[in-house]
Parts: structure tokens; sequence; C-alpha cells
């Protein structure tokens, strides 16, 4: 991954690819950032003019690109936008600079190196920009030719290295701010390149091999349950959706401890490695993309080993669901009823509503250890993608304290999210003549009808949060900000974030 430094050097002096600078939207015209004033210095005070003269305005993700003023060792000025100026008194705040900071990786792909010299008025701040930077540096290559070989990519490698300036490498602040960007940053990536890989090398096998070597590395305690233990223990929501699939379905559980912990968190992720549809079979143009319906479990699975890598003072368990839903003559057909872990039984209506059925296993099995609090994430419906969006996720929860804080921790870490209810009439849709539940209910507003599906599977008196990641999980257009085509990993940071804030005290 792109090396991340901080240094206090002059930007004139240091050996570079290109030195990247802040450009705001000022009323009048572009504002030179903070970080930026040796350039404009050695533009003789006249870098503003210059910059929009080659039609720079300071809006949000816009790249203007000019030689380096004489003297300088680097070639190249990289100008990208931050949006606004702030309110006096007031700094950029931390998502436009990881905005700004994905846009320069991204756009300096194959250099070397480069110097960022945008603003950085604390600790936090050197945090946002090494994190937009290593988010906006992704790349995604196993799969191509020259991916194989780095040095045969055309100029299109990843940026290699940032240097941060205006950062204190021997402060501890900055130090610990950079040391998190990278660990959350590594783990999110993580995420996206299984989100990316194909299903034919995904499988709840591999994905659950996969994460038992990470838990290795990291100290984290891991428990695989394969076919033969699911059902001994009588998990019928996650047999039933994998019944079709010759690729047996698993349940991973990841326990990272801290002898100082005084509260728990439990992750629950939907880790459908490939969704058909089953025999509910989707149509034609809705297939393409299904390998990335294991996100949720990407996600709580990166988040885990980041809560591990930072060392935070909470445990944290996560829970992957693991499945392949696919059509066979051994599928679980619409009309069957399972037996689920919790002992309530669902009549499958549709099985293309099978993330709700492997998930209230596991938010069971969650359960029954009782944390604190248990959130889950899943690409759950395509309902919440036409309610929301493709760039912000439904929070519905059994608190509406929680519901807020995880909202508000969302928001905080630049994840777009929106809190979404749970309204009751809608629960009698699912009532079924022939088992405890059905799987489907009313179809307006059937992302709230699968939340209360879920609703049902865990455990009594413990706080919970649904995360449907359906929209922003896998992005099918252009990049934008550090956010990149393909699996973007989204809920990571927004889970991260909790731990952190429980391990604080802060949250409930």
């Amino acid at each position: 991954m792109t090396a991340l430094t901080l240094s206090t050097a002059a930007a004139s002096g240091l050996r570079a690819d290109a030195i990247v600078i802040g450009v705001a939207k000022g009323a009048k015209g572009p504002v030179v950032a903070p970080g930026a004033e040796a350039v404009d210095k050695a533009y003789d005070g006249r870098l503003a003019g210059v910059l929009e003269t080659l039609g720079a305005s300071g809006a949000e993700g816009e790249v203007t690109k000019l030689p380096a003023p004489s003297g300088f060792k680097a070639p190249l000025v990289l100008a990208v936008g931050l949006g606004a100026v702030p309110e006096k008194d007031a700094g950029y705040d931390a998502e436009a600079l990881r905005k700004a900071a994905g846009v320069a990786a991204r756009t300096l792909a194959g250099a070397k190196k480069a110097a960022f010299a945008l603003p950085v008025a604390d600790a936090a701040d050197a945090g946002a920009l090494g994190e937009g930077a290593l988010l906006g540096a992704y790349s995604f290559d196993a799969y191509k030719e020259n991916g194989r070989d780095p040095k045969a990519r055309n100029g299109k490698a990843p940026l290699a290295e940032v240097t941060l300036l205006g950062g204190k490498p021997r402060d501890r602040a900055y130090k610990a701010a950079v040391e998190r960007a990278v660990a959350v940053a590594e783990e999110l990536n993580r995420a996206r390149d299984l989100v990316n890989t194909p299903p034919n090398d995904l499988n709840p096998e591999s994905f659950a091999a996969i994460a038992q070597a990470a838990a290795k590395e990291h100290g984290i305690k891991v428990q695989v349950l394969d076919e033969k233990a699911l059902a001994k223990g009588g998990y019928g929501g996650i047999l039933g959706v994998g019944a079709g699939s010759a690729a047996g379905p698993r349940l991973v559980k990841l326990s990272y401890t801290s002898s100082k912990a005084k509260k728990h968190l439990a992750f629950v992720g939907k880790g459908i490695t490939y969704d058909s549809g089953g025999i509910s079979l989707k149509p034609a143009g809705h297939n393409e993309t299904m390998k990335c319906d294991m996100s949720g479990a990407a996600s709580v699975f990166a988040a885990v080993v980041a809560a591990a890598r930072l060392g935070l003072e909470v445990n944290v368990t996560g829970w992957l669901a693991l499945a392949e839903n696919m059509p066979s003559g051994s599928a679980t057909r619409p009309g069957d009823v399972l037996r689920m872990y919790s002992g309530k039984t669902v009549e499958v209506l549709n099985t293309d509503a099978e993330g709700r059925l492997v998930l209230a296993d596991a938010l069971w099995a969650a359960s029954q250890e009782k944390p604190d609090a248990i959130v889950d994430v899943a690409t759950l419906t395509g309902a919440m993608v036409l309610a929301l969006g493709s760039r912000t996720f439904g929070i519905m929860a059994n608190d509406d304290a929680f519901r807020s804080a995880v909202h508000e921790a969302a928001e905080e870490v630049g994840e777009p999210a929106w809190p979404m209810p749970l309204p009751e009439h809608l629960r009698k849709g699912m009532d079924s003549a022939t088992a405890d539940i059905a799987n489907m209910g009313e179809r307006m507003g059937g992302g709230l009808v699968a939340g209360l599906f879920l609703r049902e599977f865990v455990g009594e008196g413990i706080a919970w949060a649904h995360l449907d990641i359906a929209g922003p999980a896998f992005n099918e257009g252009g990049p934008f900000g550090y956010t990149p085509k393909g699996g973007t990993g989204s809920a990571v940071r927004t889970l991260v974030r909790l731990a952190e804030l429980t391990a604080a005290g802060d949250l409930g």
C-alpha cells in the first residue's frame, strides 16, 4: 500500500513528483488554502489569479495542474478543490480534507512520491489527509495481465509515497493520528479487495480461510462452523440459503478482547459470496455485480481487525454469516419452512430474500453472549437504494438513542447515512399461516420490513442497529473523492468509530 510519512520540510526543497496544494471556493474566486504559502510566495502572491486563469474555482473534487515555480525540486503543482472557504476561525472539516487528498492520490497514480501541502491545523487534520490519501490511492489489479507485475502497469501503479507537509513527525498526537489512518485504511482496502474478488475465487470456505489467517496474524480468536457444525447447532437459516450451492456455508466468529475492556460490541455481517437469487432467480441484468453481496461481512471482518490493530479497550466480536445462494435440485424452494437457530420457524416466500435468513442465525448467536450492543451490516434490500440512493446507507434500530449514536458516528467519519423507522404496522405483513414468520412482507417499505424481520432475532434487552448498505457498498459509476469504482468498504469506518467511542465510554 502507499507509504505515508510526516514532514516539516519546506515544499520547495522536497524531492517529489508533485506538490499538492488546496484551493477553496471564495465569494470572489479561488482562494489558496493554508499549507500552500511557500508555493504562493514563489508565484509572487499571485497563485490564486494564476489558478483562476487556468479555470480553477476551488470546487470540491476539481483538479488543476501547473508547472512548479522556479527553485522547486518537484516539477508539478497539483491544486485540488476543497469546496467553500470555511467561516471565519473555522478550519476545513475532516471530510473535505479526506476527499481532497483522495482526489490528489487518484490523480497522481503512477507517481513515486507526492508532497501534500494541504491544510494541517492539528493532528486530526493530518489523520484525515492520510486516510483520504491511502483510500484514494487504492487500486484492484490482481486479475489484470499487467497488474501481476507492478513494473508493467504503464504508469498506472498506485501513488507509492505520500509525505504530509506541516505534520510533526515527533509529536505523539500526530504519530498516533497517522498510525490510526494507516490501520483503518489498510483494513478498509482489505474489505474492498474481498468485495472485488470474483466469486469463483471467493466462496464461504475461502473467505473463512482468509479470516483465519488474519486472525492468527493479529491475535484474534477465530471459530469456523462448517456444514456439519451448522447442522449440529441448528443453524437452519444459513444452511437453508447455502443448500443449493456446491460451496458449503460457514459461520465465522472473530473475537478481539482487551484486558482493559468494560464493554462488548458484536458486529454481524451478511456474507453472501454470490447471490443468484436462488430458485427465485434474479432477472437478467441484476446478476453481474452480485459478488458484492458479501460486503457486510467484509466490513465486519475489516473492523474487527482494525480494532485489534489499534488496541482498542473494548471487546469486539465479529460474526460473518457466509453462504452462496444458488439454484439447484438441493436448493431451498419458495414455500419451504426453515427452523432457525433461535428455534423460530420461517416460511421462505422468496429465496432472493436470503440475507435476512443468514443474518437471523448470526444475530441470535451474537445475542447469546449478551453484548452491550449489536450492529449488523448488510447489502440487504433494493428498496433502501430506491429510498436513499447509491451513496447513503440506512440505519434502523430497536433503540432511538442508539440509532442516533450510530448516525452521528457515521457522519463523523464521512459515511453518509440516514436514520430510518421500523413502523410496527408493517410487521403484520410477515404473518404466516404455516410458520412463526415469513421472510417477506409488504412490498412497499421493503427495507423497513427487512429490518423488522431482523429485530425478531435480537436478544431481549440488547441495543441493536441494522445498517443497510445496499446503495454505497459497490460503486458502479466512476470514482469520486477517495471512493473507487467497485467495492467501497462502506461501514468499516463507522464500525471502527463505534468501537472507539465505546472504548472511551462515550457510547451508552
